[in-house]
Order: structure tokens, then sequence, then C-alpha cells
């Protein structure tokens, strides 16, 4: 009679945990979290940030380019994209003549900007402060500047 009672007992806890565990099989799908898509590594964004034209169409900014070729070490292609390449050959120019002391790293940051508007300043028009904001008359003086660039704009 032991081994009856034993063997029933056996059979109930293991239908108990069948049932436990089929119950929580079936709320695998219906009670999950949805899955969250992690942001993708590549997007528009991480490209527009690459690119700083500040304001030139991309005819202009091949100006610009052909000018930073002939005379600063761009190598890059001429593609009216002002990408790390064109900016480290920008630097290398700004630095020659028109106070730029930061790193040659390509990255348009303020120190950038200040030598950028002290060149558009002396050359190009530009009437505002030297502040390393790349605002409305910088990018003015900047396209400006394109126009002259098949000249070699960026004068030594």
């Amino acid at each position: 009679m032991r081994q009856k009672t034993m063997a029933r007992t056996l059979v109930s806890l293991t239908a108990a945990v069948g049932i436990a565990a089929g119950g929580l099989a079936g709320a695998g799908t219906a009670f999950a979290a949805p899955v969250q898509k992690a942001p993708s590594a590549v997007s528009a964004d991480v490209g527009a940030l690459a690119v700083v034209n500040l304001g030139l169409s991309k005819a202009q900014a091949q100006n610009v380019q052909r000018s930073l070729k002939s005379r600063w070490q761009y190598s890059g292609s001429i593609d009216g994209q002002l990408g790390t390449n064109s900016w480290k050959a920008m630097q290398r120019f700004l630095r020659s003549n028109h106070g730029y002391r930061d790193s040659i790293d390509g990255i348009v940051g303020p120190n950038t900007v200040k030598a950028l508007q002290r060149f558009l300043k002396e050359f190009y028009g530009y009437r505002d402060s030297i502040d390393g904001v790349a605002g409305p008359n910088t990018k003015a003086a900047f396209k400006r500047m394109s126009g002259y660039c098949p000249n070699n704009c960026l004068i030594p």
C-alpha cells in the first residue's frame, strides 16, 4: 500500500510541476516584455555629424576642397562634403596665418571657428565678434569666400 501512495504522490507532484512549467512556457510570449531594438550604430545623424559644410552647397564646398587640395595637403575626393579630412586641411591653413593653435583633428570646434572668423573678417567681410560660434553671419561670409575659391580663396 505504501508503494501505491508513494506512486500517487510522485505522479501528482510530477503533474503539478508539469502544469506549472507548461503555464510558464505558455506565458513566454504572452506576458513577456516587448523586445526593444537597440539604436543602430550607423544612422543618418552620424553622417550629418561627420560633414560640416557650414551652409555651403555641394558646388561651393567643392570649390573649397579644390583650394585645399592645391595648397593645404587635402588628399580626399572633391565630393562637396567637408568632412574630417577637409577640415584637417582647413586647420593647417588656419594655423599658418589666422591664429589656430589647436590640434589638427578635423573637428570643427570653437577654436577652428574662431580662426575661420579671423580669416573671414580679414578677407571676406565678416563683421561680427570672434566668438567661435558658426552663426548666420559666419556662414554668410564662408559662402562669400567659397565664391572666390576657383581662384584659390585660401590666401597663404
